[in-house]
C-alpha cells in the first residue's frame, strides 16, 4: 500500500511524497517536524545532512526543501530506497544521495562528514542507544554538529556522553531530542 506525506516548509512546501507500508516505517509526525526544523532554522541552510535510518525520507526531503546543501538517505530496505529514488526524481533534485545499507553498517565505512545527523531508527530493542553509540565512536559527525534523535516516548535513552541536550519534547508517543556533538553550539 502507498501513503504520502507533505513536506511542510521551504523550495517544496505542500509537495506530496510517496511511501509503501514496511516493517517498523514510522514517519516523523508533522508537528515534531515541524518543531523539529524550527529548532534546527539556524543551523540546516547550507548544511551536509545524514538521516540513517531514512525510511519514508521526511526528514531528509524536508532539509534539502529547507536548503540544505547535500543530505544521505541511508535505509536497508531495498524497497524503501526505490520508493525514495522515485521521490527524489519526482522533485528533480540532486541534492539527496540514497544508500540501500544498515545504518550502522553505513557508520562503520562512511568517510563523509555531517553538520546534522536524524537519528530515528524503529522504536524497538534501544535501537537508538546501539544507533548514537555507533554514531558517537563514528567520525561522521562535524565537530559540533547537531545530532537529532527520535524515540518512543518511554524509552530510557542515555546519549554518549559528550553530547550536550540542546532541546527535548514529547508529543504523543514521540520523544524528541537535539544534541550538540560537544560545546561550541548555542
Amino acid at each position: 500500500m502507498s501513503n504520502t506525506l507533505r513536506i511542510i516548509g521551504g523550495e517544496w512546501r505542500s509537495r506530496v511524497i510517496t511511501f509503501k507500508d514496511a516493517a517498523d516505517l514510522r514517519p516523523t509526525p508533522v508537528r515534531v517536524r515541524e518543531t523539529l526544523f524550527n529548532w534546527l532554522r539556524n543551523d540546516i541552510v547550507g548544511s551536509q545532512c545524514l538521516d540513517l535510518f531514512a525510511g519514508s525520507g521526511a526528514l531528509g526531503f524536508e532539509a534539502v526543501s529547507r536548503g540544505a546543501k547535500h543530505v544521505v538517505l541511508v535505509d536497508a530496505n531495498p524497497d524503501t530506497c526505490r520508493e525514495l529514488q522515485a521521490n527524489q526524481v519526482k522533485l528533480k533534485t540532486d541534492a539527496i544521495e540514497i544508500v540501500n545499507q544498515d545504518g550502522l553498517a553505513y557508520l562503520r565505512q562512511s568517510r563523509h562528514r555531517f553538520d546534522v545527523v536524524f537519528v530515528d531508527p524503529p522504536f524497538r530493542d534501544n535501537y537508538a542507544g546501539l544507533a548514537c553509540s555507533a554514531l558517537a565512536e563514528s567520525d561522521v559527525i562535524a565537530v559540533s554538529g547537531i545530532v537529532y534523535v527520535e524515540t518512543a516516548a518511554d524509552c530510557v535513552f542515555t546519549p554518549p556522553e559528550r553530547w550536550a541536550l540542546l532541546k527535548q519534547k514529547t508529543a504523543g508517543d514521540v520523544r524528541y531530542n537535539l544534541f550538540s556533538n560537544g560545546p561550541g553550539h548555542s
